[in-house]
C-alpha cells in the first residue's frame, strides 16, 4: 500500500477531528514573574471568541470555544451563545474557578471552612447555569487546593469534603451534561494537592455516576510519566471525558501542543483511536473523549499559536490513523502474538514517521480550507487589522 492509499483509507475519520479552544488563550499571560501585553490582545470574551472563530476559518479544526468563569461573565449568555454562533463557532465546556478568591487561600471545596466550602460550590451551581444558556455539556472543574506543609489540614477530612460538595453539585447537571473532574500532582500547593492524579479523579468520579469523567491535561504529570498507558486505563474504565493538549518541558508549561515531544502526541493518539474514544463507540461503552487545548502564549501571538497547536494535533491524529488502518492494524497484530518485538515496533514507528503534511495540504484544499492554514494567516492582514482596531480599554488576561 502506497503513502497516499494509506492516507486516502483516512480522511473519513480525518473529517471528524475537531478542538475545542480555550477562551484564555487569547488573553495576555506569562510567568509569576511578569504577565505581558501585546497588540491586538481582545478586551471581551467577544473579542475573544471572534478570534476563536479565526482560528476554525482557517483551519476547519477548531469549532467550539471553552469559557472560563468568572473571566468570561457576561449578563446574557444566551445572547452571547447567539454571538458565537454568527460567527461559526459554538461555545464549548464551562471552566470553574475556585483559585482566585482571597476565600479560596486554604482550599476551596476542601477548605475547612463550611462557609468557604459553600462559597466553592454555589460557584459551580452557578457555572452550570451558564451551561444552562449555553447550550454547553461540559463543566470542568479543576482544584488549586492542596496544603504546603505536614500537618497543615487532615488529609482525609478534606477527600470527605471534596466527596461532598462534588455530589452536590452532580445531582444538578441535567442529563446531557458531564462533570469533568480534572487532576495535578502539584502546584500550587507543594505538599499535597487534593487530586493530584487519574486515580484520586478516576474514585470521584466512579462515586458520582456515569456522569463525571476524567479530564486529563498532559501538562499535569511528573516528569517520566507514560501518559498513554493513562489514557489506556482510563478508556478501559469508561472514565476518559476529555483532554487539556499542551506541551511542557519541566512542569505545567502550557506551551504549544506537540512543541515538546510530537512522539508523546502520537503515542497518546493511538490509544486514543484503539481504544474507541476519537471516533465513539457507544456499542462498546465508549463515547467520544473531547479534544481541548489548554495553553498560554505568553510571547507568540495568540491565533496563530493556536492555528499551530490544532493543526499539530492534526497531523499526529493522521499518523495515529494510518496505524489504525486494516492491514497495518493486523500486521502489528501478528507482530505483537508472535513476541516479534523488533517488527511490532518497526510497524509503530513507521506510522509516526510517515510525512502526512502534504496529504493535508490537499485534503484542506479539498474541503475549501487554505493548504497552509498559518501562511494564510499571516498574509490575511487579519493580525494588523485587530492590532490596529483593539486600541485603548483593558486587555484581557489570566484573570478577566
Amino acid at each position: 500500500m502506497t503513502e497516499q492509499q494509506g492516507f486516502a483509507d483516512i480522511t473519513g475519520r480525518l473529517e471528524t477531528l475537531a478542538i475545542e479552544v480555550p477562551s484564555w488563550a487569547y488573553g495576555n499571560s506569562g510567568t509569576r514573574f511578569k504577565v505581558f501585553g501585546s497588540a491586538g490582545t481582545p478586551r471581551t470574551v467577544h473579542e475573544k471568541i471572534a478570534d476563536a472563530a479565526a482560528v476554525h476559518r482557517f483551519t476547519g479544526l477548531a469549532p467550539t470555544v471553552a469559557l472560563h468563569i468568572p473571566w468570561d461573565l457576561v449578563d446574557d449568555f444566551a445572547a452571547l451563545r447567539v454571538y458565537a454562533e454568527d460567527h461559526g463557532v459554538g461555545l464549548g465546556t464551562i471552566n470553574s474557578n475556585t483559585f482566585q478568591d482571597d476565600d479560596f487561600k486554604l482550599g476551596s471545596l476542601t477548605n475547612a471552612d463550611p462557609a468557604v466550602r459553600r462559597k466553592a460550590v454555589q460557584h459551580n451551581l452557578d457555572c452550570i447555569e451558564v451551561m444552562n444558556a449555553t447550550g454547553s455539556r461540559d463543566l470542568k472543574i479543576w482544584l488549586a487546593d492542596g496544603t504546603n506543609y505536614p500537618g497543615q489540614a487532615d488529609i482525609r477530612a478534606r477527600q470527605d469534603w471534596l466527596a461532598e460538595g462534588l455530589a452536590e453539585i452532580y445531582a444538578q447537571l441535567s442529563d446531557d451534561q458531564r462533570l469533568v473532574l480534572e487532576y495535578k500532582f502539584f502546584e500550587p500547593a507543594f505538599y499535597h494537592t487534593d487530586v493530584p492524579d487519574w486515580g484520586t479523579s478516576f474514585v470521584h468520579c466512579l462515586a458520582l455516576g456515569d456522569r463525571a469523567v476524567v479530564c486529563l491535561d498532559t501538562g499535569h504529570h511528573a516528569p517520566g510519566t507514560n501518559i498513554e498507558f493513562i489514557v489506556a486505563q482510563l478508556i478501559r474504565l469508561g472514565k476518559l471525558g476529555s483532554f487539556d493538549f499542551n506541551s511542557r518541558f519541566y512542569a505545567d508549561d502550557d506551551l504549544i501542543v506537540g512543541a515538546a515531544d510530537p512522539f508523546q502526541l502520537f503515542r497518546i493518539m493511538v490509544e486514543v483511536i484503539r481504544g474507541g474514544a476519537y471516533d465513539g463507540r457507544p456499542e462498546d461503552g465508549h463515547s467520544r473523549a473531547a479534544l481541548m487545548l489548554d495553553q498560554c502564549h505568553n510571547i507568540e501571538k495568540k491565533i496563530p499559536g493556536q492555528i499551530r497547536s490544532v493543526l499539530n494535533v492534526q497531523e499526529m491524529v493522521a499518523r495515529a490513523l494510518l496505524l489504525d488502518t486494516p492491514d497495518t492494524r493486523a500486521a502489528l497484530a501478528v507482530a505483537q502474538r508472535e513476541g516479534d518485538v523488533l517488527a511490532a515496533n518497526e510497524i509503530y514507528m513507521d506510522a509516526f514517521y510517515t510525512d502526512v503534511r502534504r496529504d493535508l495540504a490537499g485534503f484542506r484544499e479539498e474541503r475549501g480550507l487554505p493548504a497552509d492554514p498559518m501562511a494564510a494567516y499571516l498574509a490575511s492582514g487579519h493580525q494588523e487589522q485587530i492590532e490596529a482596531d483593539r486600541v485603548g480599554g483593558t486587555q484581557a488576561g489570566w484573570n478577566s
